[in-house]
């Protein structure tokens, strides 16, 4: 059975499902060139894309449990971004996010995205949060590592945005680094041993 939309809360945010009211702001966040760089949205971007994503692609990937989205606000009401938890494989999400231009600077985007992971880690049955961005997103970076994603590599050719393939960097938050149970257990791999000298 799949989570109903729901409303999760941290220290300074409430991320809800977004709603046709959230559409002209997320229409004018999503005008910002960076958010059209880095990430997958269309571009340019019309009152229409926002409308179909609001009021079709949000909540069709809640009612089929396949991706979970949140419009993410400051308590008074303005939006400082949307962030997504993606099902890439059993007990493993992805989280993606983008934060509007004037909301920038104040780690309302490391927050959310602490917030969501904890949620999918207790509520979900995920094990693993991926996170994925094309090298050189050196923001999207800094959002992964302030929230404690280990950066495990760069994946070649790994997104397709807009029509070109890109080399993608990758890291992944666990339960156990938010010191939360995991559903399996983990063994982690042994640290490889010293060369012997000869």
């Amino acid at each position: 059975m799949e989570p109903e939309p729901l409303t999760l809360t941290s220290a300074r945010l409430v991320l809800r499902p977004l709603d046709p009211r959230d559409t002209d702001a997320v229409y004018t966040a999503a005008q910002d060139p960076d958010v059209q760089r880095w990430t997958t949205i269309p571009s340019p971007y019309l009152r229409e894309h926002a409308r179909g994503f609001i009021e079709l692609l949000a909540p069709e990937g809640w009612a089929t449990g396949s991706m979970f989205t949140f419009g993410v606000f400051l308590p008074d009401g303005p939006l400082t971004g949307v962030l997504s938890l993606t099902m890439r494989a059993p007990g493993t999400a992805e989280v993606g996010f983008w934060a509007a231009k004037e909301h920038r600077g104040h780690g309302y985007t490391t927050e959310a995205a602490l917030a969501a992971s904890r949620w999918a880690f207790t509520d979900l049955g995920v094990d693993r949060v991926e996170w994925r961005a094309e090298v050189g997103n050196e923001a999207s970076r800094a959002v992964a590592k302030n929230a404690g994603f280990t950066l495990e590599g760069t994946l070649r050719s790994a997104i397709n945005n807009k029509g070109v393939r890109r080399d993608c960097w990758l890291a992944a938050l666990l339960p156990s680094d938010l010191e939360l149970p995991s559903t399996a257990p983990y063994l982690p791999a042994p640290p490889p041993a010293a060369p012997s000298g000869g």
